[in-house]
């Protein structure tokens, strides 16, 4: 891997080769990230080679990951996902212009897929047969949907009260699934003592350094599909931090290899119900543990694995962090489904909750481009989209009795 320089600590700088499976620091502990030969990949990565390329997937940025045998790719599409104007939600909202990354129509329907790809082709580039990971659900029926995929069974460890079609997703592609009976922390450090004791390749967000690397492809697609103009503004749903320190080494990568010129403000949006990311930028920039307990599972972390970088991301972008309410996190999934034909889990619904938030707070200009994540598919998660959907009408199978319902809503 010739483009790769090796990896680097991003508490406490050391650098270290990017031979073998590292997962963290040896000097500190701290989360490492892959420095990359820019000058290098610059002269192989361009516009014009990328416009020539018919392959609309992740896969078209391959100089910018770590990983050197396309054979391990998984079949499946990933990435490249739409990006939609939604002209009527930024009328509503008193903006000039607001763009939707859906990434519920990725292969598991969450934007975790950009991280299982990377961080599970690497693993096989290893030699590694036995997989596992922790997570509140859409890390793990990623894993489990790409690894299906070329005929691999990981093993997963979700929190109990992970939704049940999350979990679903796991069993029906074939993952060994241990449901444990704690908080996603809990999950997340019972998977880290079953990597040390029987030796599985760990593919944990904010621990495997290479989650970020997937993750960080959703940067270079809004640029391409803006026609490489950034924009100002990009909401981002927080839970452990790696989704927006990912999004941040993105457009960090695109701009030294030169395919832009400029970086946007990031804005990190957590449930105050899950914040220790927002309460560090609005602090001392120190990750304090909290109880999460917001509806928004997939954003709900005691302590944020990648928060670190999170905060950096955040305060070197000149960004801002937000938090919402778990009613404000509901009430933005019919807001978005009914606004702009996109249905979103909870955690997704949260980037244009605070966008909402930040609007009503008076803290927007108002003439920014503003691109907003929707991390997941609202299907998801039904009984939380269900608690505010609304209600059906029962009527008779008769003409009269919907004349008569009808006629009651004011609708005939």
């Amino acid at each position: 891997m010739s483009h790769v320089l090796g990896l680097r600590c991003t508490a406490c700088g050391a650098e270290t080769g990017a031979e073998g499976m590292t997962y963290v620091c040896g000097a500190c502990g701290g989360n490492l990230e892959v420095a990359y030969d820019h000058a290098r990949i610059r002269k192989a990565l361009t516009r014009e080679s990328l416009a020539r390329d018919a392959d609309h997937s992740v896969w078209r940025y391959w100089d910018l990951y770590p990983l050197h045998d396309r054979s391990r790719i998984m079949p499946l599409r990933i990435g490249w996902t739409p990006l939609y104007r939604a002209d009527r939600v930024a009328r509503g909202l008193g903006l000039r212009e607001v763009l939707l990354k859906d990434d519920g129509r990725n292969p598991s329907a969450s934007f975790k897929d950009r991280a299982s790809a990377v961080a599970v082709a690497k693993g096989l580039e290893l030699g590694c047969d036995k997989l596992c990971g922790a997570s509140t659900g859409n890390a793990a029926s990623s894993t489990a949907c790409l690894c299906a995929s070329i005929g691999m069974s990981p093993i997963i460890f979700v929190p109990a009260s992970a939704p049940k079609a999350k979990i679903a997703q796991l069993l029906i592609f074939g993952a060994t699934v241990f449901t444990v009976r704690g908080s996603y922390d809990d999950a997340f450090d019972l998977c880290l003592k079953a990597t040390a004791e029987y030796g599985w390749y760990n593919r944990n967000t904010g621990y495997n350094p290479y989650t970020r690397e997937g993750k960080k492809s959703v940067s270079f697609e809004v640029c391409e599909q803006l026609g490489w103009e950034v924009p100002d503004l990009v909401f981002v749903p927080v839970g452990d931090g790696n989704i927006i320190s990912g999004v941040w080494k993105g457009f960090r990568d695109l701009l030294a290899v030169g395919l832009i010129d400029r970086l946007p403000r990031l804005v990190a949006v957590q449930s105050e119900l899950s914040s220790a990311v927002v309460d560090a930028v609005r602090g001392d920039g120190r990750i304090r543990p909290v109880r999460a307990t917001t509806v928004a599972d997939s954003i709900s972390v005691d302590l944020p694995r990648d928060g670190l970088m999170a905060v950096r991301a955040v305060r070197e972008s000149g960004g801002m962090a937000v938090k919402v309410s778990d009613a404000e996190i509901l009430d933005a999934i019919p807001f978005i489904a009914r606004g702009a034909g996109v249905f979103a889990e909870p955690a997704g619904a949260a980037s244009v909750a605070g966008l909402r938030r930040l609007v009503a707070d008076g803290a927007l200009r108002g003439d920014e481009r503003i691109v907003c994540l929707v991390t997941g598919n609202g299907l998801k998660d039904v009984d939380s989209a269900m608690k505010i959907a609304g209600r059906t009408i029962a009527v008779e199978p008769a003409i009269e009795n919907l004349k008569a319902a009808v006629s009651k809503l004011g609708m005939g």
